[in-house]
């Protein structure tokens, strides 16, 4: 049995774009990395399938664009029924912004989260310095690890716990 493999992910965008075929625009489109390149792509594909003849190809790009590509992207997010690629466009520039303000809300939460889990492993560890002396490397990899409610215990822990094992609830 013979095939011919197309890599898509070998090409990069910069020798994509000057292309002018459908199977360019969608090595592109599976390649985007940023909304602005999904929107070249989908102003490129606009200009090139404006004849009634194409109507299939710009029904079968939208299905596509709907059905796979942008629920492959942004998982959750539930994407309107459109009829036509320059509904996806329209719909996209709209969506857009209000996502990205939702990704930024998500990541500063996250980036609070984190820092929040951060700093109450960093204050766990030097209380256990001061109070039990050097911790070791397993301790210290446990409690730097750990989730915020199991630190919050250990924190409460080490004012009673004789021992770090105590504080820690190892046996």
């Amino acid at each position: 049995m013979r095939y011919l493999l197309l890599d898509e992910g070998r090409y990069s965008d910069s020798e994509l774009a000057p292309l002018r075929n459908l199977v360019a625009a969608l090595f592109r489109m599976e390649n985007s990395r940023t909304p602005g390149t999904v929107s070249q792509v989908l102003e490129n594909l606009i200009a090139w399938l404006t004849m009634p003849e194409q109507a299939s190809v710009r029904r079968a790009f939208t299905v596509w664009l709907t059905r796979v590509f942008l629920p492959g992207r942004i998982p959750g997010v539930e994407i309107a029924e459109v009829h036509d690629i320059q509904e996806v466009k329209t719909m996209l520039a709209e969506r857009v912004k209000e996502w990205t303000r939702e990704w930024e809300r998500q990541g500063i939460e996250k980036g609070r989260k984190e820092g929040r889990q951060e700093g109450a492993a960093a204050v766990l560890v030097r209380q256990v310095e001061r109070k039990f002396g050097a911790v070791d490397e397993d301790d210290r990899k446990r409690i730097v690890a750990a989730n915020l409610q199991d630190l919050q215990t250990w924190t409460d822990n080490i004012l009673t716990a004789a021992t770090i094992d105590e504080m820690l609830g190892k046996g």
